[in-house]
């Protein structure tokens, strides 16, 4: 491995903090100018190649050469502490850490929970939690209300919780484990957040292998036993993944998207003006702000040739969808909020075999969401200027910690 970079950027330790919230840090805009594919730090001392052109991301993330599997050495994780690599290495692997026909076999059953047929008969439920949790915000007794609270992490975690089949009034317990978990913390707590979690979900699978109800768990268990028998570490291992990552993205993306319309008058007219512009929008928004930056990493398991640079086996590569999705090559004037861009071909789902098994479920959570509060609530204002929102410096998942609104 070798510099591909010189001078301040050939030091970076990434990710960077976002300094705007509507803005892509500078040093990915260098990055992807100088090298798209370079050298850099991680946060937690090791080396790896940095991915920041939108073409060479998704040849990465399409490449079966490059391996998901966090517990190989080498694999560019931001902490490598001792304790960490033995806790991930103790427990089977998550299906996004799986490779190949082991990924395959993992996802196929599961596909058929997120077919378009199947949420569509979801929808009206999914609006009628919209409009609860909308109504309880016209309903309060004091303004401004706290958008997050109110709205933004309710819905995608009493959608999840219904789809899954767990009970929504341990709510509280997995919502905070989650964010503990992706926030920037010390090790020593997102590992406990960890543990409390996965024996929590263990214990869940164990109650619903007794009595299997009509939800996504309650069928994946009926067809294994039809199969053969139930592999409980497997749903365990799903069961954790579908929960952590059903939400909170979810819910920072509803938080993020109304700031992000609030602030831009001029389009959130256009989408008021004609709802059919709300799917554009929502991807639009998810481009734009590109929440999960950097956590897509891949470790190559033979020499590659990318880009004109040679990763070699054994090297990490870390993908920055951010600054693929801010890649003026692809999408003009990056740093322009365009609800009619149609940017639907933005990485914030990822790309390739292991593209986000749950992205329109999302979407539509979004596109309802959004539809709804501003048809409902259409004086909606931040109640506190731009500046004084707290925004997750401090996390893996980009969002904001509250949302003061009021009408």
């Amino acid at each position: 491995m070798s510099n591909s970079v010189t001078g301040e950027l050939a030091d970076l330790r990434l990710p960077v903090e976002r300094g705007c919230p509507f803005a892509s840090p500078a040093a990915y805009e260098r990055l992807r100018e100088q090298a798209p594919i370079s050298e850099i730090r991680l946060a937690s001392g090791g080396r790896a190649w940095w991915v920041a052109g939108h073409e060479q991301a998704r040849a990465v993330l399409a490449d079966p050469r490059f391996s998901s599997d966090k517990r190989k050495d080498g694999f560019p994780l931001y902490s490598l502490d001792a304790a960490t690599l033995q806790q991930l290495r103790s427990q089977p692997p998550l299906m996004l850490g799986m490779d190949g026909a082991e990924h395959s076999a993992a996802r196929r059953p599961v596909i058929s929970e997120f077919t378009v047929k199947r949420l569509a008969a979801l929808r009206p439920r999914v609006q009628e939690i919209v409009d609860r949790f909308v109504g309880a915000m016209l309903a309060a007794d004091r303004r401004p209300v706290d958008l997050v609270q109110a709205l933004s992490l309710p819905v995608p975690s009493l959608v999840i919780c219904e789809l899954l089949g767990v009970p929504y009034a341990d709510h509280d317990f997995f919502q905070s484990r989650t964010t503990r978990m992706v926030s920037r913390t010390s090790m020593e707590d997102r590992r406990r957040a960890f543990g409390e979690l996965y024996a929590y979900i263990d214990d869940l699978v164990t109650r619903k292998e007794s009595a299997p109800g009509d939800d996504l768990f309650g069928r994946q268990i009926d067809r294994q036993r039809q199969e053969g028998a139930v592999d409980h570490e497997g749903l365990v291992s799903l069961a954790f993944l579908l929960l952590t990552a059903g939400h909170e993205t979810t819910a920072n993306m509803i938080s993020l998207g109304v700031v992000g319309l609030l602030t831009h008058p001029e389009q959130l007219t256009l989408v008021k003006a004609d709802p059919g512009r709300t799917p554009m929008a929502v991807e639009e928004l998810l481009r734009y702000f590109s929440i999960a930056d950097g956590v897509t990493s891949r470790l190559a398991t033979e020499d590659v040739e990318l880009g004109g640079v040679r990763i070699r086996a054994g090297e990490g590569v870390v993908v920055s969808g951010l600054s693929a999705n801010w890649d003026p090559a692809v999408f003009a004037n990056p740093g322009e909020l365009d609800v009619e861009r149609g940017a639907r071909h933005h990485l914030a789902f990822g790309f390739g075999p292991h593209q986000c098994l749950g992205q329109n479920l999302a979407r539509m959570e979004l596109r309802i969401v959004f539809d709804t509060l501003f048809r409902r609530i259409p004086g909606l204002r931040l109640a506190v200027p731009l500046e004084e929102l707290p925004f997750k410096s401090d996390a893996v998942i980009y969002g904001v910690h509250e949302l003061p609104v009021t009408w």
